[in-house]
């Protein structure tokens, strides 16, 4: 019987692509145990990623690139994740994005194509860092306190962002800022110079290796052709689908650890290995209903989008949401199902189960965080006339 892994695969050129993702992601396995107890960033995995041309996976191919869907996207993030989390979530904002920017064509025309070719060219990679201290998360709709003041041929920022994934290896990054004297908030594309500057402070319980660092800019100049200009159009946010495959991709691999240890762990009190107990099915069931109702969701809501005509994929959000609340919530029960199973040997150090474990609940601080599905959910069910 094929690997549950495998369930979503559609043609042989999505089977090719996983095969070269998944010999990868049993490579970033082996390093993602030292990076995550030193909180390390993995130079080597993204290295990796860039000769596998994994960081074009999304640029438009007039510009070289692989322009692969949303639903690929998902398929293999997921496959990246179930080798090492934080890798897979790190690439994921930049391979999302990047869908995201040849989707809405928000960016100024010529700011897109210089960032497409340095990509496939130099392996240059792109976040947006929005997150700050004093306005939390931006998806809860807080201003900005970096300023953008404008000066002659450009404008001068000054601030700092929190939780700026990548930070260690980005050469350019995009952010927000808010404008005095416009009264308003807008997108600069900065490039690493004088100015700015990484503070390590990125010490957490999971998602170590993420290099989700502060960044701050100190009077930094960005010439007048990088400031974004919010434009184009309303995607939905299709691409965000990045986060709940990486949360699913962790949890596979927790199923398949426990699934193994129930194969062949046998105590002497038993005459047969443990997956002949009752309860251990009943357990190992329990983690089937909620990883494959979770991937049913996530790759419906994925292809969906992807056959959706331009216009009309803004009303999929709720069910973008849904897949994404769905996805983390069971990611995480699956994972406390399999250290069930694993008993007491799942808190070791030495085993992949806790590290899992810590990695997988920070899908709860992704975007789009629970509270706020539920109230999209209830909205567009209020809003509903008989």
């Amino acid at each position: 019987m094929t690997r549950l892994i495998n369930a979503y695969i559609r043609n042989e050129e999505e089977r090719a692509w996983t095969v070269k993702i998944e010999q990868l992601a049993a490579r970033f396995a082996e390093r993602a145990p030292q990076h995550d107890r030193e909180g390390s960033f993995p130079f080597d995995n993204f290295a990796d990623l860039r000769e596998a041309g994994y960081l074009a996976l999304t640029v438009p191919r007039e510009f070289g690139g692989e322009e692969r869907s949303l639903y690929e996207l998902v398929l293999l993030q997921e496959r990246l994740a179930y080798g090492d989390g934080s890798t897979a979530l790190a690439v994921g904002w930049h391979i999302g994005q990047m869908l995201h920017l040849r989707t809405t064509r928000k960016w100024p025309e010529a700011v897109f194509a210089e960032l497409c070719r340095a990509v496939v060219a130099d392996g240059a990679m792109i976040n947006t860092f929005a997150s700050e201290a004093a306005s939390g998360s931006p998806s809860r709709g807080g201003r900005p306190e970096t300023t953008a003041v404008k000066t002659d041929g450009g404008y001068v920022l000054t601030g700092r962002k929190t939780f700026s994934t990548l930070a260690p290896i980005l050469d350019r990054f995009a952010l927000s800022a808010y404008l005095p004297e416009e009264d308003c908030t807008d997108d600069f594309l900065v490039h690493r110079k004088d100015g700015v500057t990484m503070i390590e402070t990125w010490n957490t319980l999971g998602m170590r290796a993420t290099g989700s660092h502060d960044v701050v800019l100190d009077h930094v100049l960005v010439e007048e052709p990088y400031r974004l200009r919010k434009q184009g159009i309303d995607d939905g946010g299709g691409w965000l689908l990045h986060i709940p495959a990486c949360y699913l991709g962790i949890a596979m691999a927790a199923r398949d650890y426990a699934l193994d240890f129930a194969r062949t762990y046998r105590p002497n009190s038993l005459s047969e290995p443990i997956a002949a107990l009752p309860a251990v099915r009943h357990t190992i069931a329990e983690m089937e209903i909620a990883l494959r109702t979770a991937r049913s969701l996530l790759y419906t809501a994925a292809d969906r989008w992807d056959r959706s005509e331009t216009a009309k994929r803004p009303m999929l959000r709720e069910e973008l949401g849904l897949a994404k609340y769905v996805a983390t919530n069971h990611a995480i029960q699956v994972v406390d199902l399999a250290m069930r199973i694993v008993g007491a040997g799942s808190l070791s150090r030495q085993q992949p189960l806790e590290r899992y474990y810590r990695d997988v609940r920070a899908g709860l601080h992704n975007p789009p965080m629970d509270s706020t599905v539920q109230q999209l959910l209830a909205g567009s069910a209020l809003a509903e006339q008989a």
